[in-house]
């Protein structure tokens, strides 16, 4: 059975804390009829007496918004439900009118339908002639850029140090004679070495290095490297293809080693004619008007809060039904937490392959996560817990309703090239900065990011538009806010902050600056996925 949707309007009262008899709406929002939980709207105090579907309910304890009050008791080692779906086991007997959160509900395994392909949506497709439009660079493959960066790579963080020196070459002042050019980036992470030469965890890296040299956010790289690592850049240029493909598109893959340019000082001079030598053929780009189809949308969440599955998810999932209605595609990830919501999304995958490839990511990360001795439930994180969210199923359930109500088209692993257009997955860790920099190497050009709790998460070279959950954070944070979900709790529908964010979307693939970039942030967001053991 899917989540409801919140379509209706749902109001918010922020006085103080009620201590008389209301009505649940009053305090509290059931999300589906089989649910044994409500969530909290405004602070409940013990005593309070709530009034649901002809009878009263109690308050045993102050709960807090966007925490859980018991509506229905459940017995100890019964399921809980939230959506209308399992968000966990209780570890005690919950009476209603209970606090219901980390000291009376647990997980535990339970067997779930996946049902593969039995309930695929059909979407109503946009006319060809009546899609959207938005400002972008078209690239020799087809594909369109949202932004035009030069990107300094690093193959290893050995070289890290010398790419911030260059870096820091390329000034305002130098940049103004490139005005197409939206900067030179420099894209540094901890690992390079270490590794088994040749093994998955090299091939990884060098295909995400690869999908971020070849973006169609970028226009121009170089890769730089010290020159004994494991990752070796003439074997990664061969081995992506970066010769040949980029050949294909007007990029030639530059690069330099420090040892081969005789240290960091020589480095930097010869980097800096380099890329000079290659900025104005970068500038070249102009924006022209390509379809909303040319859009493929990284989903995000992050200091998620009882709310998110309320109020920011579920516009998210209106604005990603627009955007894969208008030929776009949205790219779902953070695989563990989806963990306990995988069966509504293999209902609605296009085939039993595509259902199948998902259950499979699901099975690795439990092995995967037993042989370094941990589990799936190590999310939520305190933030999270804080936040009202107690289980990692409760958090999956509300994080998949970023993905919207459009069949499922594919399962990517990380950082592979996103060739279907649709609601796809990408396989990725649930940390922020890993999980996006596996989706901006598939080809991701734009992230959306919800958040209850806050976050500034930015992302070069694709913009980051935030969404938040609630208003106090919105109002608190409003200088890295993009669009403020919490007025859904206020009474605004969630689909017309879903057509919000479609709006948002399209003026920053446009050009427009998110709150991030307007900061300038999202250079140290960028950190690849390293599988393995560091030796």
């Amino acid at each position: 059975m899917e989540p409801k949707n919140l379509e209706g309007k749902i109001t918010l009262n922020l006085d103080r804390p009620t201590t008389s008899e209301v009505d649940l709406s009053e305090v509290a929002i059931q999300l589906h009829p089989l649910d044994d939980v409500a969530i909290v709207k405004k602070t409940v105090l013990p005593g309070l007496i709530i009034k649901t579907e002809g009878r009263v309910v109690k308050a045993r304890q102050l709960v807090q918004p966007g925490h859980k009050v018991a509506i229905k008791s459940v017995a100890q080692g019964e399921p809980v439900r939230r959506y209308g779906q399992i968000i966990g086991f209780a570890s005690q007997p919950i009476t209603e009118g209970d606090h219901v959160h980390s000291h009376n509900l647990e997980v535990q395994q339970f067997s779930r339908d996946y049902a593969f392909a039995t309930e695929i949506p059909q979407v109503l497709f946009v006319p060809e002639e009546e899609r959207r439009t938005f400002q972008g660079y078209l690239r020799p493959d087809g594909r369109v850029g949202t932004r035009n960066y030069l990107a300094i790579i690093g193959s290893v963080n050995c070289s890290a140090s010398a790419i911030r020196a260059i870096e820091a070459r390329f000034t305002p002042e130098v940049m103004q004679q490139f005005p197409n050019v939206d900067g030179v980036i420099g894209l540094t992470h901890k690992n390079g070495c270490g590794m088994r030469h040749g093994s998955d965890a090299i091939e990884q890296l060098q295909l995400t290095l690869a999908g971020f040299a070849l973006h169609p956010n970028v226009g121009g790289y170089l890769l730089v490297g010290l020159g004994c690592e494991t990752n070796q850049i003439r074997e990664m240029i061969a081995g992506q293809g970066l010769d040949v493909y980029g050949h294909k598109m007007g990029i030639e893959p530059l690069f330099l080693t420090i040892q081969e340019s005789g240290g960091i000082a020589k480095t930097v001079v010869a980097a800096e004619k380099m890329i000079m030598g290659i900025l104005p053929k970068v500038n070249q780009a102009q924006r022209t008007a390509q379809p909303a189809s040319k859009l493929v949308v990284a989903l995000q969440c992050g200091g998620s809060d009882g709310w998110s599955g309320v109020t920011a998810n579920p516009a998210l999932g209106f604005a990603m039904d627009e955007v894969v209605r208008n030929g776009g595609t949205a790219v779902l990830s953070e695989t563990p937490e989806i963990y306990g919501a995988e069966h509504l999304l293999t209902r609605r995958a296009r085939n039993v392959e595509v259902g199948q490839k998902l259950v499979e990511r699901i099975k690795w990360w439990e092995h995967y996560t037993s042989i370094n001795g941990q589990d799936l439930d190590n999310n939520p994180s305190p933030g999270n817990k804080l936040g009202g969210l107690t289980t990692i199923f409760e958090k999956s359930l509300g994080a998949a309703a970023k993905g919207g109500n459009t069949p499922l088209n594919a399962v990517y692993k990380y950082a592979e090239r996103i060739t279907e257009r649709g609601f796809v997955f990408m396989d990725t860790p649930g940390y922020d900065p890993v999980s996006a920099t596996g989706q901006v190497a598939g080809g991701a050009n734009l992230i959306v990011f919800t958040t209850g709790r806050g976050s500034v998460f930015g992302f070069k070279p694709s913009p980051c538009i935030k969404v938040a959950t609630n208003n106090t954070m919105y109002e608190n944070m409003s200088d890295d806010m993009d669009i403020n979900a919490g007025k859904i709790l206020g009474g605004v529908n969630p689909q017309e902050v879903g057509r919000e964010i479609f709006e948002k979307v399209l003026a920053v693939a446009s050009g427009e600056e998110s709150k991030s970039e307007a900061q300038n942030i999202g250079e140290e967001e960028f950190n690849p996925w390293i599988l393995g053991a560091m030796l």
